[in-house]
C-alpha cells in the first residue's frame, strides 16, 4: 500500500494512526514534495474509478487562480484537469491509498481507509518514507 499525504492534513495523520493500529504495511508518498506525474494521477484515478474533477480540491486557492470551477467536466477537458492536478498538487484530494489489490481510495473517513485494508496491506511490515 501507498498512502499519499499532507503531513499538515489532520484527515491524513488520522488514516495513517489507524493504519498504524491496524499493523498495515505502507509506504508514505508526501505528494506534495515528491509530486505525482500526469501519468501517475492517470493511474491513480483508474485505481478510483473517479475522474479527475472528482478529487479535486476545488476550495483551495490555486484552485480559485486557475478559475477551475469554470472549467467544463467533461472527456474533452480530462487531460487539463490532469495538467493541473501534476502541475499544482495541492489541488489533490488526500490522503489517497493505493491498496494492494490495484484499486485505491480516498481515506478521508475511518470507513474509507478500514476499506483500503479490505482491500489488502496488513502486516506487510513497518512503514517507509
Amino acid at each position: 500500500m501507498e498512502i499519499w499525504i499532507n503531513p499538515a492534513c489532520s484527515k491524513c495523520r488520522s488514516a495513517l494512526t489507524l493504519l498504524d493500529a491496524e499493523g498495515a504495511g505502507y509506504t508514505v508518498r508526501r505528494y506534495l514534495d515528491d509530486v505525482p506525474t500526469r501519468d501517475e494521477v492517470r493511474d491513480v484515478l483508474d485505481r478510483l474509478g473517479l475522474e479527475p474533477w472528482d478529487i479535486t480540491r476545488t476550495g483551495e486557492p490555486a484552485a480559485a487562480e486557475l478559475g477551475i470551477e469554470e472549467w467544463a467536466r467533461d472527456a474533452g477537458s480530462r487531460e487539463r484537469w490532469i495538467a493541473a492536478l501534476a502541475g499544482r498538487p495541492e489541488l489533490i484530494q488526500r490522503p489517497i491509498i493505493t491498496a494492494d489489490d490495484g484499486t485505491a481510495v480516498v481515506g478521508r473517513s475511518e470507513e474509507a481507509v478500514r476499506d483500503a485494508l479490505s482491500r489488502g496491506g496488513r502486516a506487510a511490515g513497518p512503514p517507509t518514507a
